[in-house]
């Protein structure tokens, strides 16, 4: 049987055929030879990916990997031999051991768009289930994610940031990781009313990539809120020491102290809050700073350690922390018992494919939907480490810390920030996590119908944070009569004869139309990565998920196509016709599309199923 695999790996290269475009019959390649011809057939398998322009060698070594460790008895070398001749391949002799072909996965390289829908519902179930195959853990998809709002002027810290990017991937975590820092950092001066609720700018942001693929930048912006949380540390250091000179002077007095308080130890308060902590740990360090702080980490197995632990009580922090809810701990050994009645933590992680689970271990952990996804494609070809400006961009994102912290510093003076937005604004934001929530419910039932609730919270944020830094671009942002469009302006509570004299502590925001557009732009991107994250989960509502390639079809297509438009998109991101019908028939079955002519023009109708 070895022999014949030789004799196809040949026949395959003399007739430079991909056999496995899709990621799901990658997968039954892999698995058919590992079945068959275990550690042996690794070159084999090898030679027979390297046709398809998608090869990356490391990741079939994976893959390939994986196949022997986990197996599938069912699925056998005729598989591989199958999928040959479905590209062509002529093979000049009979493989012995194939009796049938490997249907589930048969490829249609053809098509009749005079198909109906309903003829190709009949016979697409095995192509579905081909196409929604759970993505192999550190799997990327095949249709590249989409990039955040690439090309928009942001406001100038923002632009700052983001000059420093190498590419486009790098920009748009750059431009995650900056909001996600600048928002801890604002904590309590910036709000929005959304669902009843005052929130507030505290996000937690997850960013997942293969191992060395770059999401190391993410450590700048942790340079760029030292100097904030190396003040709060030397006031402490300055607080301790007076701490012990008092109790010193205490001890000291005798008899005499009886008739005195013995001095209190101050607060341990920092900013940044290590990861490496236990569930009282963490809680210890948020209320002695109020309630604010940043988790800044780089290895989410820090945090997965932590959780995992006996009395780790971190996921029910960090849930609790989201949506600004009490915080208290009971330590029994002293009966000391303490709460903050708001809190304010952000996160900021980074992690591989393989560390998601131990974090998260399915959608029905409310982790899941609190957190903003960003996935990070691996690093395929070798790149140049030596700068030759020899740029030290710790020093320069510590600069621009340091400048960031006396803006800091003027927003408190003038108090608390909210922002309002438009009855027009408030529309569109609606109109748009409508369709969503519609879009998310086929596909994939109710499993992200929390995430696209909370994502808007999220959103909110990011527009507080965005409005909150293009006011800060005017240099007398709070001078609002010298400006005929200001974005700041008291609040229109605050008493007439309080702003004749200056004494305003409460200011409403305002986000420009091209911002709040921007902002929204972010959110179906966004929505794809969290897609991607949660094939790595376990299903909870549904046998098989729309996966991200998938997804992204019916978002290329518009408010408005021809089915002839449809399937040739589908062949271009090598989605099976009858496949790419099957779904156009369940959005007709569900009505987000309507056939608007008769002749296969098809319109998205925008019914909201909430």
């Amino acid at each position: 049987m070895n022999n014949d695999l030789s004799k196809l790996v040949e026949a395959v290269r003399t007739a430079h055929a991909d056999i496995a475009p899709t990621y799901a019959e990658y997968v039954q390649l892999a698995f058919a030879i590992a079945t068959d011809c275990g550690e042996a057939g690794r070159s084999d398998f090898i030679s027979l990916c390297e046709p398809s322009p998608k090869f990356n060698a490391l990741h079939a070594n994976m893959l390939f990997s994986s196949a022997l460790r986990t197996g599938n008895q069912n699925v056998h070398l005729g598989t591989a031999f199958h999928l040959a001749k479905l590209a062509g391949v002529e093979i000049g002799f009979k493989f012995q051991g194939f009796t049938k072909p490997f249907s589930s996965h048969t490829r249609v390289s053809t098509y009749n768009t005079a198909n109906t829908v309903d003829q190709a519902h009949e016979t697409s179930d095995r192509e579905t289930e081909a196409n929604d195959a759970p993505l192999h853990i550190g799997s990327e998809p095949y249709t590249s994610l989409p990039r955040l709002v690439p090309g928009y002027p942001w406001p100038s810290l923002l632009r700052d940031i983001l000059g420093f990017a190498d590419n486009a991937e790098q920009r748009d975590i750059l431009l995650l990781t900056a909001l996600t820092a600048l928002g801890a950092t604002l904590g309590k001066t910036v709000r929005c009313l959304y669902g009843m609720h005052w929130i507030y700018p505290c996000i937690q942001l997850f960013v997942i990539a293969p191992p060395a693929s770059g999401k190391g930048i993410m450590a700048w912006l942790r340079k760029f809120i030292e100097p904030i949380h190396r003040e709060i540390r030397q006031q402490v250091d300055l607080a301790m020491k007076q701490y012990r000179q008092d109790l010193a002077a205490y001890h000291a007095l005798g008899k005499e102290k009886a008739k005195m308080e013995m001095p209190q130890m101050p607060k341990n308060s920092m900013f940044i809050i290590s990861g490496n902590n236990t569930g009282t740990g963490i809680l210890q360090n948020i209320m002695d700073n109020n309630g604010t702080g940043l988790i800044c980490e780089t290895e989410a197995d820090t945090i997965s350690t932590a959780i995992g632990s006996e009395y780790g009580h971190w996921s029910e922090t960090l849930r609790r922390a989201f949506d600004h809810d009490w915080l208290a701990y009971n330590r029994r050994t002293n009966q000391e018992y303490r709460e903050n009645k708001k809190s304010y933590l952000s996160l900021l992680l980074s992690g591989t494919p393989a560390q998601v689970k131990p974090l998260i271990p399915s959608v029905e952990n409310g982790l899941f939907s609190r957190q903003l996804f960003y996935y990070m494609h691996g690093i395929y070809q070798w790149i140049n480490q030596f700068d030759e400006n020899e740029t030290d961009l710790e020093a320069i994102f510590t600069s621009i810390g340091l400048e960031w912290k006396k803006l800091l510093n003027l927003l408190k003076e003038h108090g608390l920030h909210t922002l309002r937005l438009t009855d027009e604004q408030k529309q569109e934001f609606n109109d748009l996590f409508s369709e969503l929530f519609t879009r998310s419910t086929i596909a994939n039932g109710r499993e992200m119908n929390s995430s696209i609730a909370r994502m808007a919270v999220n959103i909110c944020r990011i527009m507080s944070v965005v409005a909150m830094l293009r006011a800060l671009e005017n240099p007398q942002p709070y001078q609002y009569q010298a400006s005929s469009h200001p974005l700041l302006t008291p609040d229109k509570e605050i008493a007439t004869d309080n702003i004749k004299d200056g004494i305003i502590t409460r200011w409403d925001m305002t986000i420009t139309p091209k911002d709040f557009k921007a902002v929204l732009n972010l959110v179906k991107p966004l929505y794809q990565h969290a897609t991607h994250i949660l094939s790595f989960l376990p299903s909870t509502e549904v046998k098989h998920r729309a996966n991200a390639d998938r997804d992204a079809l019916f978002e290329i297509m518009g408010n408005q196509f021809t089915r002839a438009q449809l399937l040739e998109q589908a062949e271009k991101m090598k989605i099976k016709p009858n496949t790419a019908l099957s779904w156009l028939n369940r959005l007709i079955k569900k009505g987000l599309l309507i056939n608007t002519d008769d002749k296969g023009v098809y319109t998205r109708t925008h019914v909201c199923v909430c």
